[in-house]
């Protein structure tokens, strides 16, 4: 069947799982290219033939402020992408144009806001992170080239869940994939032919996220589009804003937790063990990207199908959405967890090849993902929480794993575990247990038996 079949944008009709594979396969695809822009970028880098690793660590400590800019993508995208979606599924498609209109406006205006902020604060942030003398000049030159995109950063990342949301995963993938391909070609060039380093990776990352920005804007500007962006749309609504970051703090909240615990997991390596075990940590945080982004697919996929039938009041489907995306989300992340634990060294040969990188890095992954097939309760809980618009539990179980687990933890295994720095590498098994967990518990406590209370009532027709 074509893209093109109307089919394809009501997701209140035929197979749910075909309507998420439909929706979470390109997304997918498109989501592993992008991880591209980063992860290629780390194993040139990684490979240089002269202080490769030093390289490959400053840029792995300009990560959690890159994660920072990232949290205003997922707070106005996270937010507005399931609220827009359900507008269709209500058959509201003016308010829906307007919810992506605003989106947009966000967008460029925080983009703005971040670069000069960025400009600002990056040294001491840097220092923060774990940065020392070694280190810090490739971080600094790196920053120093990806804050000027920005903008297009948050532009090209945060519109595409619309398109996506509209029923047009080919079109969201191209402009991964447009962006990826340019930043795939340049990398080598910039990199090594004219031999700028990690200056060249980050501007080769600029120069990909205007082109898939570019392509973006002009979807969203043309005939093919159910949800165009017209101008009335693009002036800010307070209820729309409003709504919008309340449900957007949930994504809002872990990418920011997620910057908080990468400073407290580099800060807290340093002091213990010293450059190498934060380039550990490096890599597999390069990994754990690598992790995530089939998982970001997938609930990509299951997000607008959970949160258009959730509109349109189809509470059964809702139902089986969610279902299918805590299966999918089991069996995939079993199957990482059984690669990584099998094949460590594989995983960090992608980024290094250093014989003392490896002695100690293998151990420390295979320590850090012990219990990564937990994560399927946390994905499947927290994000049908955002799907139907329940952003306190959200941001909750976000909080929880994260600030209330995670950093304690850093700080605490160390003191009781007789291992030293290594002992850090468990904190996240341990909130991956104990924070998935609660996160499912609390979701088939609340929201399930709400489906089902109201499964047995009518399901209007609302023609998309």
């Amino acid at each position: 069947m074509r893209e093109s079949d109307a089919s394809w944008r009501d997701f209140s009709r035929g197979s749910i799982s075909l309507a998420i594979f439909r929706q979470a396969g390109p997304l997918t695809i498109a989501l592993l290219v992008n991880m591209l822009y980063s992860v290629v970028d780390r194993i040139y880098l990684g490979h240089l033939p002269v202080n490769g690793r030093l390289a490959l660590t400053g840029v792995g400590l300009a990560f959690p402020i890159i994660a920072v800019i990232s949290a205003f993508q997922r707070l106005f995208s996270d937010g507005g992408a399931p609220l827009c979606a359900m507008a269709r599924g209500a058959g509201d498609l003016e308010q829906a144009e307007m919810i992506q209109g605003n989106a947009f406006s966000l967008l460029a205006l925080s983009g703005l806001v971040l670069t000069v902020l960025g400009y600002l604060v990056k040294e001491p942030l840097l220092y923060a992170t774990g940065a020392v003398e070694s280190t810090f000049p490739y971080a600094n030159a790196y920053l120093d080239i990806y804050l000027s995109g920005t903008i297009f950063v948050l532009l090209s990342l945060g519109m595409n869940p619309f398109i996506t949301g509209q029923g047009y995963p080919g079109v969201a993938m191209m402009t991964v994939l447009l962006g990826a391909l340019v930043n795939i070609l340049l990398d080598p060039v910039f990199i090594f032919l004219l031999d700028m380093g990690v200056k060249g990776a980050a501007l080769a990352t600029v120069i990909s996220q205007f082109c898939s920005f570019l392509w973006a804007f002009l979807f969203l500007q043309g005939h093919r589009a159910i949800l165009r962006l017209r101008l009335p749309c693009l002036r800010l609504q307070w209820p729309v804003v409003r709504d919008m970051v309340a449900l957007g703090l949930t994504g809002f909240t872990m990418s920011v937790t997620n910057s908080a615990v990468g400073m407290v997991y580099n800060a807290s390596l340093q002091a213990l063990g010293g450059e190498l075990y934060v380039s550990c940590m490096t890599v597999i945080n390069s990994v754990r990207e690598i992790a995530n982004m089939p998982v970001s697919g997938l609930v990509g996929g299951a997000q607008p199908v959970i949160s258009y039938n959730y509109g349109a009041r189809c509470y059964g489907r809702t139902r089986e959405a969610i279902r299918l995306l805590t299966l999918y989300a089991a069996l995939y992340c079993f199957l990482f967890w059984a690669s990584v634990m099998a094949f460590p060294q594989a995983f960090i040969r992608i980024f290094n090849g250093e014989a003392e990188l490896i002695r100690l890095g293998a151990p420390a992954m295979q320590a850090y993902f012990c219990l990564f097939f937990f994560m399927a309760l946390q994905i499947a809980g927290q994000h049908t929480f955002v799907s139907i618009g329940r952003s306190k539990e959200a941001i909750f179980f976000s909080l929880f794993r994260k600030v209330i687990l995670v950093i304690p933890l850093v700080w605490l295994l160390p003191k009781v575990l007789p291992i030293g720095a290594f002992a850090v590498f468990f904190a996240e098994p341990l909130s991956d247990l104990i924070g998935g967990s609660a996160s499912y518990l609390a979701m088939r406590r609340t929201v399930w038996r709400e489906l089902l209370e109201k499964e047995g009532a009518p399901s209007p027709t609302n023609p998309s």
